[in-house]
């Protein structure tokens, strides 16, 4: 049997994309149906989540299934020395579909290689965050009316960020242009600067949040600087009000420009931003709802085609 898990957004294709897009567009138009109706949905999370953890769960009641899971690891095995090998094969016996959420790189490929039930990557450390990813192209598409072509500006912590090092695998079939804007201690690694060589994206690295950055962008990608990630203390202080976005540098940008945040925020975009045309964070993960439920559905094998006939019959 296939397993349809999603565990990297680098495994999907443009016409993937696209097609996902398309479910997260009729899911908008309805997002109450039972496609799902009989399904367990398991949402493991071993790191802490809001919007993550309760738009997968919104979006499975919406669909019809059963939710069962945990969103604190001590409340249950793991915290008595059970394996993630063995906590993903018990819960395997209970659950159609597992959504984890895990502080190591690599959790969600190997849980998807211990089971034959397809696994969805809620963020493996600093590694990828596919769905996050689904709701960002949902909401460029929907900003823009494109995906191609764009000026991305990512802001902030690009070292640890897993939302952008995904966006930036997803854009590569898009023609983008990257501006990297991080301080020394966090721009975005190597490895990732290797892979825009590799696929043809055009990106500019650089130090200075400026007004002529943000005049330059269709999309503006703010991250928050990652406590949780950093050991020594002292350079998270060096590093986290570092770059700090505020109304008044909005003033001469594109008008299509759209400001994105994966969420939550601390101190990177200031609450003068909110008031502005240009804010669409709110918005962004409100449409993770619609991705989440598209993401489901093809982890389960329910087609687009599926979901149009169940618009017709409704």
């Amino acid at each position: 049997m296939e397993n349809r898990s999603l565990v990297t957004i680098a495994e999907h294709s443009r016409e993937k994309i696209l097609y996902l897009l398309e479910m997260a567009k009729q899911f908008e138009q309805q997002p109450n149906r039972n496609l799902l109706n009989g399904k367990v949905v398991a949402t493991l999370f071993f790191e802490p989540s809001t919007r993550t953890r309760l738009s997968f769960e919104t979006a499975a009641n919406r669909l019809g299934a059963r939710v069962i899971g945990f969103s604190d690891p001590k409340a249950t095995s793991s915290s008595k020395g059970e394996t993630l090998k063995d906590t993903i094969m018990m819960v395997s016996n209970y659950a159609d579909i597992i959504v984890m959420r895990h502080h190591l790189e690599g959790a969600a490929r190997y849980a998807s290689e211990v089971t034959n039930v397809p696994i969805v990557n809620a963020g493996d450390g600093t590694n990828q965050h596919p769905s996050q990813t689904m709701l960002d192209l949902y909401s460029i598409y929907k900003t823009q009316g494109t995906l191609e072509d764009l000026n991305i500006c990512l802001v902030g912590d690009l070292k640890y960020g897993r939302t952008v090092h995904s966006l930036l695998m997803a854009m590569r079939h898009f023609n983008p242009t990257f501006y990297f804007i991080a301080p020394e201690e966090l721009k975005m690694p190597e490895e990732y600067k290797l892979y825009c060589k590799e696929h043809g994206i055009k990106y500019i690295e650089q130090t200075d949040f400026s007004e002529e950055v943000i005049n330059k962008a269709d999309i503006l990608y703010m991250t928050r600087v990652q406590r949780e990630r950093f050991t020594d203390m002292m350079e998270y202080e060096r590093v986290k009000n570092v770059y700090i976005l505020k109304a008044k540098m909005l003033e001469n940008t594109r008008e299509n420009l759209r400001i994105l945040h994966p969420l939550p925020r601390v101190n990177e975009i200031a609450y003068d931003v909110d008031e502005t045309p240009q804010a669409y964070y709110f918005q962004q993960a409100h449409n993770g709802l619609f991705a989440r439920e598209a993401i489901l559905c093809d982890v389960l094998g329910i087609t687009l085609e599926d979901i149009i006939k169940d618009n017709e019959r409704q």
